[in-house]
């Protein structure tokens, strides 16, 4: 690679939007686009297959290890936060499952100052993106490049977990993205043909061979290059040079995008002076607005072998079912772990779920960091929509060090309110017949929570993150935004910022598969297109 490149689009991070951008803007044949991705090309076979995942959240081949600052109301516990490090990003190491949200978690966005990202505007995105192994109807489309499918392989105890859940009071969901998100039911996931379908599996591997299409793995963005006030390129850790005559844009996560921004002197004015970063551009939210999806969980023992097991000999009894997974695209190798959930009100909620739960078919300790042996499962809750605002700063100006991350967990009291009533939901979940009849004994927690208190000692002491860190360069005209509807840079030319980063509130659920199509949305507004918003007859919940 020459120290000095020019191209029409330069996108920073190869990851879940990264991917739909560079499939999109070379669409076009006089578009040069260049595709930077700080970690390895996604070779890792344990990618390509879904139960996989036991291994890539711990390890870290394809994955950066954040850890957050001490959390106050966690005990002083610094969180891991593991974050996808290759071509893929995050959609390259997680747990697959395909979830959009609530659509008044978008008509919430454009209520806030952000036309054009209502639901009935960003459901023709989702279409554009899904391909849908069920087929096409009003809300689900057959023909995009992500693929998504039921699982093909399904443990005793997801289905035993869907049968509690509706012993327990909760209906029975099909199809969380369809006209109603709440109940129980295993979830739809980005696979094909029984293997993980990331972002760049769908996106960027089938369109590699363009010739208007550079991609750069191991290339580090160090900062933005500047012409006046206009963003002209990106210089590397190494000291190359890509530069634009077009636009930079910044597809590099909720943690990294802030980071790059304040390293390029576009932040808070009196923050970046303390950092030795001379100021481009005074943005006081850069960083700020840090959301994410506190979660609790449960694990019990299973009285026989019907989950997974970190244990030698079921492992290798796993291994003897490669053959299968390889030739035919089936077999436990093809299960995401995290097979079932659902989704319920707290007392608190206001008209749309606040809680969301998984049930992992393995006994799950501080993100598989910790193995037991034996078999079990377990069953986490976690909080929706959190008050609790947190904010990412830099560590120094040195673009090597890994910034700072704040996420200010329950913070808000009411936060705490609605987890811990998420936890006696999925306890109430785990103590019904269709559970029960598997339960050996409780791993965690140990004995009966029977009070306030000792539940909200049990939070601090066990929750964790579920991975979906939002809203560090919010998208709004308020003085706090750092993009506008577009997604440009508020003050900055050149320059727009498309990830999760740019969600003025967490959405309520999984956020890849928003991810992806903020990603398609940006695109057509890049190229000057626009999709037809949906009619309201079909865009809305009836309920």
């Amino acid at each position: 690679m020459p120290r000095q490149m020019v191209f029409d689009y330069v996108i920073v991070g190869g990851g879940s939007a990264g991917c739909v951008l560079a499939n999109r803007l070379s669409a076009g044949e006089q578009n040069r686009v260049c595709l930077l991705e700080a970690g390895p090309t996604d070779w890792n076979p344990l990618i390509r297959m879904p139960a996989g995942i036991g291994y890539l959240v711990p390890g870290a081949g394809c994955n950066q290890h954040h850890f957050t600052e001490p959390q106050e109301r966690l005990n002083g516990r610094r969180l891991f936060w593991p974050r996808g490090r290759t071509l893929g990003g995050s959609s390259a190491i997680n747990a697959m499952i395909y979830m959009r949200g609530n659509c008044a978690d978008y008509d919430d966005w454009e209520a806030a100052g952000n036309p054009g990202w209502g639901w009935r505007s960003l459901l023709p995105y989702f279409l554009l993106a899904e391909g849908n192994e069920r087929g096409s109807d009003a809300y689900h489309s057959g023909y995009g490049p992500l693929a998504v499918s039921d699982l093909k392989w399904k443990t005793p105890v997801g289905a035993a977990f869907v049968r509690a859940g509706q012993s327990a009071g909760h209906p029975l969901n099909n199809d969380f993205n369809g006209s109603l998100q709440d109940g129980v039911g295993f979830y739809q996931v980005t696979q094909k043909h029984g293997r993980r379908c990331s972002s760049a599996a769908a996106y960027l591997h089938p369109v590699r061979n363009r010739s208007n299409l550079s991609v750069f793995t191991h290339s580090q963005a160090a900062r933005l290059l500047f012409r006046g006030d206009r963003v002209c390129g990106v210089q590397l850790l190494d000291g190359r040079r890509i530069l634009t005559n077009g636009e930079v844009l910044l597809c590099a996560g909720a943690i990294q995008s802030p980071q790059l921004l304040l390293l390029s002197g576009i932040g808070p004015g009196a923050e970046l002076k303390k950092a030795g970063i001379v100021p481009q551009a005074h943005l006081p939210g850069v960083g700020k607005n840090l959301q994410d999806h506190l979660d609790i969980t449960q694990v019990v023992e299973a009285s026989a072998p019907v989950t997974f097991s970190n244990s030698l000999w079921p492992k290798l009894k796993t291994a003897l079912h490669l053959p299968e997974y390889w030739f035919a695209g089936r077999g436990p190798l093809t299960n995401n772990v995290a097979e079932a959930g659902g989704f319920a009100c707290s007392s608190r909620a206001s008209g749309r779920p606040d809680i969301q739960f998984h049930l992992t078919a393995a006994p799950l300790f501080q993100h598989g960091l910790c193995k037991p042996g034996g078999y079990g499962y377990s069953l986490h809750a976690c909080a929706l929509r959190p008050k609790s605002r947190g904010e990412i700063t830099l560590a120094s100006g040195d673009p090597r060090a890994l910034p700072l991350i704040h996420p200010n967990y329950l913070g808000a009291n009411e936060d705490q309110a609605v987890l811990a009533e998420g936890l006696e939901m999925a306890r109430e979940i785990l103590l019904q017949p269709a559970l029960q009849r598997y339960h050996k004994r409780w791993w965690s927690p140990d004995k009966p929570l029977k009070t306030q208190k000792a539940i909200g000692e049990f939070i601090a002491r066990h929750a964790e993150t579920i991975y979906h860190p939002a809203g560090t360069c919010k998208m709004g005209a308020d003085e706090m935004a750092v993009v506008d509807a577009q997604l440009k840079v508020h003050g900055v030319d050149g320059l727009r910022v498309v990830d999760a980063s740019i969600m003025p509130a967490l959405i309520s659920g999984n956020t890849n598969a928003p991810v992806i199509a903020i990603a398609e949305k940006a695109a057509d507004s890049i190229l000057q297109r626009q999709q037809k918003p949906l009619p309201a007859q079909v865009a809305l919940e009836p309920e």
